[in-house]
């Protein structure tokens, strides 16, 4: 072979390698990809232009069109009491077939998130029944996803910010546990015309690192319920579809025992440092009284605030007015202590002293007159007055032992019966 044929065959080679790798290219181009996506969406247009949103997808069928839901949970927050709600961010989806967005010439599903193609298909008329506010998330576009499956699945997306009511029992506050729902519920449609259903693999999800400040999630149950309107007892609205997510959730009790317990536990101490000052030291033992007794109603008034005015007795009530009741007593002991310590000595029946005196007998003094020189005396029995500075001093030493343990009887006997 000369020296020309070789550099033609490999001139010849290079050029099939060329054609390939062009070939090759223009397959796997984006350009190529993007043309197969608009040829879908293409596909949708024509579809869409005969169908009509307002139509149920079986209502041509004459029967109810079956929506599963699922609901996942991103952050769980914001419980509070005193407004007797909750905050929810959350991803709710539904998914139901549409037989007129049967396609099966798409290779894969048909992601959709542009409100405009959104709004042209048909989609539940379902609403939260329990919610009070609720945002629509749209930074940093639109979260809401439309799939539609080549079989005529079709997937809905949304996430949305809402705040759910949640009637909570405060008797054992902050040793309780409460049950808040999420109640989802079609709102024009009844049970003849659409039927909700819980997906059948978790329902509800919550995300892995979900952390509540104050509560614990214990389980939660999922159930479906149905709903009868009626307008004055007379006219029958329908019957409709609603789903039930029952989150039961426990208090921690940390943050209270740190803000609420401890504190009034040492102010109520405290209030005891009276029974060892001196009884004189009036001063210093009604400033700590009057003190103690200052700080604990104001510490009982900010508890209050965070909570709603129920007609029932709390757990938190029980413990202010007894942490009150025990230094308010402590005030009053050492009142008592002073005025029995100020107190001039009387005769105090039952507590009487004998004493044996001499005293001139009248016989003895009519003798002294007649110069006899006898000194005779009557030995007469008389009653002493009872010391008080002692009994005094006797209530301050029993009361260091009384109160505290009253006060360890009480807590017993409150942890005991709140706790269990």
């Amino acid at each position: 072979m000369t020296y020309t044929q070789q550099k033609r065959g490999v001139r010849g080679l290079k050029v099939i390698v060329m054609c390939f790798a062009l070939a090759t290219l223009t397959t796997c181009s984006p350009g190529v990809a993007n043309s197969s996506k608009l040829h879908d969406l293409d596909m949708l247009d024509e579809v869409l232009k005969y169908y009509d949103r307002r139509a149920l997808p079986t209502g041509s069928e004459g029967t109810p069109t079956v929506v599963s839901c699922g609901i996942f949970i991103r952050s769980f927050g914001s419980i509070n009491p005193s407004t007797m709600d909750y905050e929810v961010d959350l991803y709710l989806r539904q998914t139901w077939y549409d037989h007129r967005l049967r396609q099966p010439n798409l290779v894969k599903p048909l992601d959709l998130n542009d409100p405009k193609l959104v709004q042209r298909i048909w989609k539940p008329e379902v609403f939260f029944a329990n919610a009070k506010h609720a945002e629509f998330q749209y930074v940093t576009v639109p979260n809401v996803l439309v799939r539609i499956d080549p079989s005529g699945q079709i997937l809905y997306m949304l996430r949305l910010k809402l705040r759910f009511s949640c009637m909570m029992d405060l008797y054992r506050y902050p040793m309780d546990s409460q049950v808040c729902t999420i109640e989802l519920e079609s709102f024009s449609k009844t049970t003849d015309e659409l039927n909700l259903k819980w997906t059948d693999q978790q329902p509800v999800m919550l995300y892995d690192n979900l952390k509540l400040p104050q509560f614990e999630i214990e389980r939660v149950n999922t159930s479906l319920c149905r709903e009868k309107f009626h307008i004055v007892n007379v006219f029958f609205l329908g019957e409709y579809s609603c789903l039930r997510a029952e989150f039961y959730l426990r208090r921690s009790v940390g943050y209270h025992l740190v803000q609420s317990y401890l504190p009034t536990i040492l102010i109520v101490v405290i209030s005891w440092v009276s029974f060892w000052l001196d009884v004189n030291a009036i001063p210093a033992r009604i400033t700590l009284g009057v003190t103690t007794l200052l700080t604990i109603s104001s510490k009982g008034a900010g508890i209050q605030s965070n909570l709603p005015p129920v007609s029932y007795v709390k757990a938190m009530d029980v413990w202010m007015g007894a942490c009150t009741t025990f230094v308010f007593a402590a005030l009053l002991e050492f009142t008592l202590v002073n005025y029995m310590w100020r107190k001039r000595p009387e005769t105090l029946p039952g507590r009487s002293m004998p004493t044996i005196i001499t005293v001139k007998s009248s016989k003895a003094v009519m003798d002294s007159d007649k110069g006899d020189g006898s000194n005779v005396t009557t030995p007469v029995q008389t009653t002493a007055r009872f010391d008080t500075k002692l009994h005094a001093k006797r209530i301050d030493k029993m009361s260091r032992v009384v109160f505290p343990a009253l006060f360890l009887g009480f807590n017993i006997a409150y942890w005991l019966y709140f706790m269990y």
